[in-house]
């Protein structure tokens, strides 16, 4: 079985990014948001689940209302974690399927909940994409069309930016002044090596 890697990090910390140079490498990557969105659509057991607790109207046909399910999860707690507990172990399965395909010495599971949702136990090892908060702040922004506010409220439902990268085996800095792809091909050359000759795993840092 490939050797199994996570990548995380905060809102707009550019793990996305990151990942996407790891798949130029010809690693295969498992983006858990992309595959979420999928299984809003195709999963028919997860779909009448969200019908049942959030009202018929959270679908258009098959389409998930996305205003309406943000305007009822992002304001009441209590919803967001029902949210998350008929999300998460879908796509977590959804993935070990995906993991059971694949023939690459290592892969990679980019998601932003890693630790939040549990699946961090099936990872090996974690790469953190680090950011300082202003950068991720003005990068959600920009890219979501939204305020200071929102971000801010959206990073509030997070793990904590500085302990989740205690919490990595890795960490990679994305903050447009250190390069990010000498700190990829470093890594890829240790996942290489990982994968290839496994007591070279020994001397990798140990994740509490």
């Amino acid at each position: 079985m490939p050797l199994k890697i996570g990548i995380t990090g905060g809102i707009g910390s550019g793990k996305t990014t990151v990942a996407k140079v790891f798949e130029l490498l010809n690693v295969p990557v498992y983006y858990a948001d992309a595959a979420s969105k999928r299984l809003y659509k195709t999963d028919k057991e997860l779909m009448q689940k969200m019908k049942a607790h959030f009202g018929d109207d959270i679908y258009n046909e098959d389409e998930l209302n996305r205003t309406k399910l943000a305007s009822l999860v992002f304001t009441d707690p209590q919803k967001l974690e029902l949210l998350n507990s008929l999300v998460h172990p879908r796509t977590i399965k959804d993935a070990l399927d995906w993991l059971q395909a694949q023939t690459a010495p290592y892969v990679i599971k980019e998601a932003a909940l890693l630790f939040e949702s549990g699946s961090v136990a099936e990872m090996d090892f974690v790469i953190g994409v680090y950011a300082p908060q202003h950068l991720r702040i003005k990068r959600a922004m920009d890219r979501d069309k939204t305020t200071r506010d929102e971000v801010i409220n959206r990073m509030m439902r997070q793990i904590d930016e500085g302990l989740k990268m205690k919490l990595c085996d890795f960490v990679i800095t994305n903050n447009e002044q250190e390069l990010v792809l000498p700190q990829v091909l470093r890594l890829h050359e240790k996942f290489l090596s990982a994968a290839l000759e496994p007591r070279a795993i020994s001397a990798f840092p140990t994740r509490s």
